[in-house]
C-alpha cells in the first residue's frame, strides 16, 4: 500500500504538474465524500449500483495518488496510469448508467464492445492490484482465474467442466457478482465511512494525542517506551484496519524511540508489528473485518460481532503486553530515556479535557448508536462523522474566537485546513482497499462458480479421515497459506468462504466460532514466514534482519496461534455474549495465554523473578497454556492454570543463578 504521508522529491520542473495533480486529488476526494455522504443519506440508489460509482472513485483517486508521487518523466508509466484510470473510470460510468438493463434484462450474455470493456477493466484492476499490494497477490487472482478456465483439465474432485474466458470477464467487470459485488458493496456503504473518521481523526491531530499519552505512559513504567508501541497500534489499527498502515504509521515513531531507548533493532520491529496486527481484534471497528463478518452470517448483527470480539481481543493484548514487558526487562537501562523531549516533538495541542472532548464524544456517538440505539452500520458511521467534524473543528474555532489574543480567522482557516486533510486522508486510506477488495471479490465469485469451497471441504474432511483435531490444523495451514501477502479483510473474505463452511457443516461448530477462527488466521498471515507483510515494513524502518525480527514477532505473538483453536473447543469465548461461562473461559484462556508468553519471553527480574529460566521451563509452561487455552474440559484446564502459578511461585522464591539450565540455555 502506498504510504500517503510520504512526500515526494520533486525537480522545479516539475513542481506545477505535481501542484496541480495534489489540488485535483484535494478536490476530487471532496466530491467523493460528498457522494458517500449523500448515499447514506438519501440511499436514493441501489446498493449495487452505488457500488460501481464507488470503485470507480476509488481506482481515479488511486491513479492520481500514484502518479503525484512518480518522480521524473517516467512518460511510459505515467500513460499506462492514466490509461487505468481512464478504463476504471469508463467501466464503472458504464456499469452506473446502464444499471437496470445489465442487472435484469442481460445477465450471463454481453455485447461484443462490452466483453472488450470487461476485458480492458479486469487488466486494470491487476495492475492496480499489483501496484498496490505486489505480485503475491495478484498470483491468488490469475490463480483463480486459470481455475475457472482450465477447470475441465484438472483431474479428481477438484475439476470442473471450465469456464470460456469471455464468461469470464463477464462475471467479473459487469455482473454485480464480480469485481462490483457485495464485498465491494460492503465497503462502499459501511466501511467506507469508518475510513473517513478515522481520516478525520488524524487530520484533527488525533494520532498526535495517542502519542502523547502513550508516551506519558512510559514515565511510570519500565517498558513504558514498548508499550507505546502496543497501546497507540490498538488504537491506530482498530480503525484503519491495515496492518501495513498501522505499523508503517505508528512504528515511525515507535521503532526509532525504542531502538534509542536501548532495544533491539529486531525486537522493536517485532513487537511493532504484532501491535499492528492486533489492532484490528480490537472492538469498537475490528478494522473493517467485523462489518464483512457480520454480513456473511446469517441472523448474527455487527454488534454481536463487537461483543463477541472482546474477550479474545483483552487475551492477546494483555499477554503481548506482559510479552513485550519481558523483551524490554532485557534490553533496556534502568534509567530510561528522557521522554519529555519526545513529547515536544510532537504537535502540543489543547488541554487534556479539551482533546477528550474533541475526540471522546464522537467516539462515545458510534458507541451509543450502535451499541444502544441499535441504529444501522451506515447511519451510526455518518453520526459518528458529523459529530467528528463538529467537535475536532468546532471546538477551536470556538475556543479561537473566546480567546482575544487569537486571530479568528487564522483559527478558521487551520480547521477548515484540518478537516480537508482529514477527507483527504480518507480517501487516499480508501482508494487501494476499494481495489483490492474488488479483486477479492472476482476471486470468490470466480471460486464460487466453479463449485471450489465444497470440493476444498470435502477435500480437507477425507485427508484429515474425519478427525477434527486434524481438520482444523489443516484448515489453519490453508488459511495462513491464502493469507500470505494479503490486507487483514482480503484474507479473511477468502478464507471465511473457503474455509468456515468445512467446520461449520462438517463438525457443528458454531458459524460465530468458525468465523472467529478464520479471522484469526488470516491476522496471522501477516506476521508468518515467508512474507509476513507487516513484519516487512517494521524490519525496513528498524533496518533489522527480516527473519530475526519475524522471529521476535512469533514469539510474542504465539498464544494468538493457539486462540483460534479456543474458539473451536471452547466456543462460549464467543458465542456466550457476557454470560458467566464466557467469563471464567475467558479468564482460564488469559491465563494461559500468560503462561505460554512466560514461557517464551521470560527475562531476569521482570515482576520480580530472580532467575531467567531454560528450554524444558519454558517449554513446560507453553504446553501448560495450550492445554487451559484449548482442551475443552473445564477442569483439566483449570489444572493446568494452577500447575503454572505453582511452578511461577517456585521459580520466583528461587534463589538467583540457581537454575543451571538458564546460565547454559537461557536468553
Amino acid at each position: 500500500m502506498s504510504q500517503n504521508d510520504d512526500a515526494p522529491v520533486w525537480s522545479p520542473l516539475e513542481f506545477q504538474r505535481e501542484a496541480l495533480l495534489n489540488n485535483l486529488i484535494t478536490v476530487l476526494a471532496l466530491l467523493f465524500w460528498g457522494r458517500v455522504i449523500l448515499y447514506a443519506t438519501r440511499q436514493e440508489v441501489p446498493r449495487a449500483k452505488f457500488g460501481a460509482i464507488f470503485l470507480g472513485g476509488g481506482v481515479l483517486l488511486y491513479v492520481l495518488d500514484e502518479l503525484y508521487r512518480l518522480e521524473g518523466e517516467r512518460r511510459l508509466e505515467r500513460l499506462v496510469l492514466w490509461s487505468t484510470a481512464i478504463v476504471g473510470v469508463a467501466t464503472s460510468g458504464y456499469v452506473w448508467l446502464n444499471y437496470e438493463m445489465l442487472e435484469t434484462l442481460r445477465v450471463g450474455y454481453a455485447l461484443e464492445y462490452e466483453y472488450a470493456l470487461a476485458a480492458l477493466f479486469t487488466i486494470a484492476i491487476l495492475y492496480l492490484t499489483y501496484r498496490a499490494f505486489g505480485g503475491a497477490f495478484v498470483s491468488v487472482v490469475l490463480l483463480a482465474i486459470g481455475y475457472a478456465y482450465f477447470g475441465a483439465s484438472i483431474p479428481g474432485l477438484m475439476g470442473h467442466s471450465g469456464i470460456a474466458g469471455r464468461q469470464i470477464t463477464n462475471v467479473l467487470a459487469l455482473e454485480f457478482d464480480g469485481f462490483f459485488g457485495s464485498i465491494t458493496q460492503i465497503v462502499a456503504t459501511w466501511v467506507a465511512l469508518f475510513l473517513l473518521y478515522a481520516g478525520l481523526m488524524r487530520g484533527y491531530g488525533a494520532f498526535e494525542l495517542i502519542m502523547r499519552l502513550s508516551f506519558a505512559t512510559a514515565k511510570y513504567l519500565r517498558s513504558g517506551v514498548a508499550q507505546s508501541a502496543v497501546i497507540s497500534s490498538l488504537i491506530v489499527g482498530s480503525i484503519n484496519g491495515a496492518q501495513t498502515a498501522n505499523a508503517a504509521m505508528t512504528g515511525s515513531f515507535t521503532i526509532p524511540l525504542m531502538e534509542n531507548s536501548g532495544m533491539k533493532g529486531e525486537s522493536a520491529g517485532g513487537i511493532e508489528a504484532v501491535a499492528s496486527s492486533g489492532g484490528q481484534i480490537m472492538p469498537p471497528v475490528m478494522g473493517a473485518a467485523a462489518f464483512v463478518m457480520a454480513s456473511l452470517l446469517s441472523g448474527v448483527g455487527y454488534v454481536d460481532v463487537l461483543i463477541a470480539g472482546i474477550i479474545p481481543a483483552l487475551v492477546f493484548y494483555v499477554s503481548v503486553a506482559i510479552g513485550v514487558h519481558y523483551m524490554a526487562s532485557k534490553q533496556l537501562p534502568e534509567g530510561g530515556i528522557d521522554l519529555d523531549e519526545r513529547v515536544a516533538d510532537l504537535e502540543a495541542g489543547y488541554h487534556p479535557l479539551i482533546e477528550a472532548i474533541r475526540f471522546g464524544v464522537p467516539f462515545a456517538v458510534l458507541l451509543y448508536t450502535l451499541g444502544i440505539a441499535q441504529w444501522t452500520v451506515l447511519s451510526s458511521a455518518l453520526y459518528t462523522c458529523g459529530t467528528m467534524v463538529l467537535t475536532g473543528a468546532g471546538i477551536p474555532i470556538v475556543l479561537g474566537v473566546a480567546r482575544s489574543e487569537t486571530d479568528s480567522t487564522e483559527t478558521l482557516r487551520a480547521a477548515i485546513k484540518d478537516t480537508v486533510s482529514g477527507f483527504k486522508f480518507g480517501v487516499l486510506t480508501v482508494a487501494p482497499i476499494a481495489i483490492i477488495i474488488a479483486a477479492v471479490n472476482g476471486i470468490v465469485d470466480l471460486l464460487n462458480a466453479t463449485g471450489m469451497p465444497g470440493k476444498l471441504s470435502l477435500a480437507i474432511v477425507g485427508v484429515a479421515g474425519g478427525v477434527m483435531f486434524v481438520t482444523i490444523v489443516l484448515a489453519m495451514v490453508i488459511c495462513l497459506v491464502l493469507g500470505l501477502g494479503m490486507p487483514t479483510v482480503a484474507a479473511y473474505t477468502i478464507v471465511a468462504l473457503l474455509i468456515a463452511p468445512t467446520l461449520t457443516s462438517q463438525f457443528a461448530v458454531p458459524d460465530l466460532a468458525a468465523h472467529f477462527f478464520v479471522f484469526y488466521a488470516a491476522i496471522l498471515s501477516g506476521i508468518t514466514p515467508p512474507i509476513a507483510i507487516a513484519v516487512v515494513v517494521t524490519a525496513g524502518i528498524a533496518g533489522s534482519n527480516f527473519w530475526r525480527t519475524s522471529l521476535e514477532a512469533l514469539k510474542l505473538a504465539l498464544p494468538l496461534f493457539v486462540l483460534p483453536f479456543t474458539f473451536i473447543y471452547n466456543p462460549e469465548i464467543v458465542t456466550g455474549g457476557f454470560s458467566s461461562q464466557t467469563v471464567q473461559s475467558g479468564i482460564i484462556v488469559l491465563f494461559g495465554a500468560i503462561s505460554i508468553t512466560h514461557g517464551l519471553n521470560c527475562a531476569s527480574r521482570p515482576f520480580g523473578i530472580p532467575s531467567p529460566i531454560g528450554y524444558v521451563p519454558r517449554g513446560i509452561y507453553a504446553a501448560l497454556g495450550a492445554l487451559a487455552m484449548v482442551w475443552p474440559g473445564t477442569m483439566l484446564r483449570v489444572g493446568a492454570v494452577l500447575i503454572a502459578a505453582i511452578l511461577f511461585v517456585v521459580q520466583v522464591r528461587l534463589p538467583r543463578g540457581t537454575d543451571p539450565s538458564a546460565t547454559a540455555k537461557g536468553d
